[in-house]
Order: structure tokens, then C-alpha cells, then sequence
């Protein structure tokens, strides 16, 4: 008599196993433990064998028999079902492996040595985006079977909640993807490919806002008299002097000053124009120099102080073994009272345009400020820039003293 399905639902486990039939093969089978199992009894070769269907009640009595009735059918074929299953699990393995998600791992994996790991570098923005954007759209489906349309509608929600820089990232990302998945020989035409031409373009590019130098007695005074920690004060005054980068000064450490000849070395894997060689060439690139005013010495001495003379040129607010807050010159500015009209990377700006109006050799302000072409020279216009650099910092005071 077959099995109905409120007898399997009701049935209770006992002592031992035991099995109820259904009919053609299939039976529950209920363990000890009360877990209950379909399963499907065939004759293979002239024995007994049998094959799992799935477990009660998340297969009912009603699906239960679907398959045993698909297992059946292949008996009759010649094909063993419990054959059959593992080639259809290896299959989903294989095709597991080419689905989109699979391929952007694998191209991320294969990046990622060559990416900055800064917080907003390629590596956390691309993983980020991949996770948040791509992937849910697009990432259980063959690489080889999206079509162009599936790609733009994914970039269409992306730029529809108004993130067009992120989407100019994605269609890059994109591109590179599927371009990896041609070459792993999974697909023949990039679905990505001129995806720019339908793409909603973004807004112009807001450079960072900087001073002029009509400007900058009135900033000078306003930084002296402002309420900001002596440490952030030293930090803008340190930029203003040298040109360097907010990160540059952040992870400066006290050995990578030579006080007495003037001189900061600047690692070559902080700076960013040289970081992407770093990672393909290792530890042989020299340090960057940039030659210190004895104003910039001066202040680098009482930044040290500042911070207890620890390891680091200005240490963190509340901890002392970390750098200062990459928000810290930012905020200090914006309390001064020069929100939209100067950030810490916008004094770079400042100098850069000072320096020129002033009369100064272009390529000598570019190398002060590490804009580093294809010949990389660490040491490059080196006692020019001192001299330069000099000038500068006796052009600040003398603001000051007028």
C-alpha cells in the first residue's frame, strides 16, 4: 500500500531504524535520532542498490516521487542514477568555477599584489564594489553567457543612485574582468567593452581648493591665532613648508630626518607616485628627498617634541604609536574658518602656483613636490630645491613680519 503523506509526517523514531515503503522502490527511511530520509531501492547487475532522495520534510512525499520516478527512468536507460548525480554535481562544480563571481575572484586574486592596499586604493574599492554592486547583479550567472544588455542594467542601478564616479570604476573593473575571462578561455566577446559610450557622464572634476598668494598673510595669521592642538598647527605649518603629501607627513618617522644637513627621506613606498614600482620592483627604489628649510627643521623639531619624542615626527591624539588622523589638517581648516576654500592637499596647490608666479624653474617646483616622471631621480634638483625651498619659508615669514 503506498505511503500517504500524513504517515510519514506522524511517523515517531524508535530503538532501531526502520523504513517505511512507498511503492516502486521508494521508502522513508527514519533514524534513530528521529531524522527521516527518502530513499530509492533499484537493481543494478542483479543486486540491490539504492540512492538518496533527500530528507523529510524538506523533500515531501509528492517531490520524493519526481525523482524516484527520473532515478527509474535511467535504471531503464542502462544509466546508473547514483553515477548520473555525481557527473551532474561535477558539472555545477565546473560551471560554479566559470560564473562570473568565480572569474572576478580569480582576477582579484591576481591584482591584488600589484594594488595599492591604501583605504582608498583599488584593492578596498574594487573588492568593495564588486561585493555591493556586481556580483549581486550578475555573479551566479556563466561568464559566458551575460550579455551586454545584463552589464548595462547592472551599471544603469549603479549610476541610477547617482554614484557616476563609482560606476566609471565599475565599467574598468568590468572590462578587466571579462577581458580575463577571454583568456581563461571561457567567453570570445567582451560584454564590457564601450560601455562609456551609453554612460552618463559625470559632473567636471573639483580640483582641491587652494590659496592664492594675496591670501596667504591672512591664512598665516589666522593659523597662529587659531584654537587647533599645537600638533595639527605644526602639521599644516610642515606642509606649507615642504609640499609634501598629507600621508608623507602623517607616516613620517623621526628617523628619516637628517636635521643637521637639512634633509627629510621620504620612503619611496609612502610616496604615491612610486608606490606602484614598490610593489613591482621591491626595495631597491631610494628614498625621496626633500631639502628642508631651517624653518622646516625647526618645526619638525617642536612637532617631535609634541609627541614625546616617539617614534613617529607627530604622533596620534590618543595614541602615540599611531600616526595623526588623516581628517585632523582637514577639520582644523574647516574650523578655521577655510571650508571650500583649502584642504590639506589643496596647500600642495598653493605652493605649486606660488612658486611658479615667483619665477622659480617648473621642473624644479615639480620635483619638490614629487611629481615623478618615467627617470626617477630621488635626488633630483636637489641643492636648487633647497635654495628654493629657503626662499619660500623666508617669504612666509616675512608676511608675518610686515
Amino acid at each position: 500500500m503506498p505511503l500517504t503523506d500524513t504517515a510519514a509526517r506522524q511517523a515517531r523514531s524508535k530503538d532501531k531504524p526502520y523504513t517505511l515503503k512507498d511503492s516502486d522502490g521508494l521508502f522513508l527511511y527514519i533514524a534513530e535520532n528521529g531524522t527521516k530520509s527518502w530513499h530509492y531501492r533499484f537493481t543494478w547487475h542483479g543486486k540491490q542498490a539504492r540512492i538518496s532522495m533527500g530528507v523529510y520534510p524538506a523533500i515531501g512525499l509528492r517531490d520524493a516521487r519526481v525523482r524516484r520516478d527520473e532515478a527509474r527512468a535511467l535504471v531503464a536507460k542502462g544509466i546508473d542514477p547514483r553515477v548520473e548525480r555525481r557527473h551532474a554535481r561535477a558539472e555545477a562544480a565546473v560551471n560554479h568555477a566559470n560564473t562570473f563571481e568565480a572569474v572576478a575572484n580569480r582576477w582579484y586574486e591576481f591584482k591584488l599584489p600589484r594594488w595599492s592596499a591604501a583605504r582608498k586604493g583599488s584593492a578596498v574599492l574594487s573588492r568593495l564594489y564588486l561585493d555591493k554592486d556586481l556580483i549581486p547583479e550578475i555573479g551566479r550567472l556563466p561568464i559566458g553567457e551575460i550579455k551586454r544588455a545584463d552589464v548595462l542594467r547592472t551599471m544603469r542601478k549603479v549610476e541610477k543612485r547617482g554614484a557616476l564616479n563609482v560606476a566609471r570604476k565599475c565599467r574598468t573593473w568590468l572590462n578587466e574582468i571579462f577581458r580575463y575571462g577571454m583568456a581563461e578561455g571561457l567567453l570570445e566577446v567582451n560584454p564590457a567593452s564601450d560601455l562609456d559610450i551609453v554612460s552618463i557622464p559625470e559632473p567636471p572634476v573639483q580640483h582641491h581648493p587652494f590659496l592664492r598668494r594675496h591670501e596667504l598673510k591672512e591664512f598665516l595669521l589666522t593659523l597662529r591665532d587659531s584654537g587647533c592642538s599645537e600638533s595639527v598647527r605644526s602639521a599644516i605649518k610642515l606642509l606649507l613648508l615642504t609640499g609634501v603629501r598629507t600621508i608623507e607627513l602623517r607616516k613620517a618617522t623621526i628617523d628619516q630626518f637628517d636635521f643637521d644637513g637639512g634633509m627629510w627621506s621620504v620612503p619611496a613606498g609612502v610616496v604615491k607616485q612610486l608606490q606602484s614600482r614598490v610593489r613591482t620592483k621591491g626595495g631597491d627604489i631610494p628614498p625621496y628627498l626633500v631639502p628642508l628649510s631651517r624653518q622646516a627643521v625647526e618645526e619638525a623639531k617642536r612637532a617631535h617634541q609634541l609627541s614625546n619624542h616617539g617614534h613617529l615626527l607627530i604622533a596620534g591624539r590618543h595614541d602615540p604609536r599611531k600616526p595623526m588622523s588623516d581628517n585632523s589638517v582637514n577639520n582644523a581648516l574647516k574650523n578655521m574658518g577655510y571650508k571650500d576654500r583649502l584642504t590639506g592637499h589643496g596647500i600642495r596647490a598653493t605652493i605649486s602656483t606660488a612658486l611658479n608666479e615667483m619665477g622659480y624653474n617648473e621642473k624644479w617646483v615639480d620635483a619638490q613636490l614629487s611629481h615623478i616622471g618615467d627617470a626617477y631621480n630621488h635626488a633630483e634638483f636637489v641643492e636648487q630645491r633647497k635654495g628654493m625651498m629657503q626662499d619660500w619659508a623666508d617669504y612666509l615669514d616675512g608676511l608675518l613680519a610686515d
